[in-house]
């Protein structure tokens, strides 16, 4: 027998979400809707330092507002041991290890901190003791996952996308990926795979800026075996200069355009004029 349809709409609480992310979890729940299948609610508040109580509220009352109802909701600041459970077995494999560069000495600019592959590996040569005297010492260190050793784990990997059909997976693209790190405990890669596992989600409904770490999200399930969800990353909202909305950039807030009396039929027709009909 299949498995139910189960969607998911993932928001990170660090500002108020705006007219994209009102596309990305009708997108989600439209499509639960239609197939009689499961939406669910997955907060990211995984990242301390910009993940805000405040926010978390303002969007439970924003998709309230837009007539979503889910049907199971889960907070991933409270999963900690979860996630810690998934690094202790990629550890236990021998494939990740600390890197002590600094954020300087790295460019970040990938999303969700997703880092490019130019990274030189400079901590991938350190000795074991080494490494064990700078950890004792107290010095910051993320978790880098060897990437070398992960791809000689695994052979083929390919995911589904609708609307392209089987693509192959590249992580090498990202390089030797930072899965954890002192200021943020565990990444939105990890995390992020992990629960689409846990919660059994069938359907990964998001904007096409994630297309590319999607395969990084396809070796984690290879190496831990998780099963495999479908894809279907969508168009991004953009502004009237063509930039995609983006909470830094203070794009205009879903509870700015209720206060202006955008009704969700509104809403709906908006996204329909910028060429995003939600079927």
């Amino acid at each position: 027998m299949p498995s139910l349809l189960t969607t998911r709409f993932a928001p990170s609480p660090t500002g108020l979400l705006h007219l994209g992310h009102a596309y990305a979890a009708l997108t989600a729940w439209t499509r639960a809707q239609d197939a009689g299948g499961r939406f669910l609610l997955r907060i990211e508040d995984i990242d301390p330092a910009r993940c805000r109580p405040e926010y978390t509220a303002a969007l439970l009352e924003d998709l309230a507002a837009l007539g979503l109802v889910w049907d199971g909701a889960r907070r991933q600041s409270e999963q900690g041991a979860d996630y810690q459970a998934a690094l202790n077995q990629l550890r236990g494999l021998g494939l990740l290890y600390p890197c002590f560069c600094t954020r300087a000495a790295i460019a970040l600019t990938a999303p969700h901190g997703a880092e490019p592959a130019s990274y030189p590996g400079t901590c991938r040569a350190r000795s074991a003791p080494e490494r064990q005297e700078r950890m004792a010492a107290g010095q910051a260190h993320a978790w880098r996952l060897d990437l070398a050793a992960a791809m000689r784990r695994v052979s083929g990997l390919t995911f589904h996308e609708e609307g392209q059909g089987w693509m192959h997976a590249t992580p090498d693209v990202f390089g030797d990926v930072v899965l954890a790190r002192k200021d943020a405990p565990f990444s939105y890669h990890l995390c992020a795979t992990h629960d689409d596992a846990l919660q059994g989600v069938t359907l990964v409904t998001r904007g096409e800026d994630l297309l590319p770490a999607t395969s990084v999200h396809r070796l984690l399930q290879a190496l831990l075996d998780w099963p495999t969800p479908r894809y279907a990353h969508h168009r991004l909202v953009r502004d009237e200069s063509g930039r995609r909305l983006a909470k830094r950039d203070r794009a205009m807030s879903l509870r700015v355009l209720r206060q202006q009396g955008l009704s969700t039929a509104g809403l709906h027709a908006l996204l329909e004029r910028r060429g995003l009909p939600l079927r």
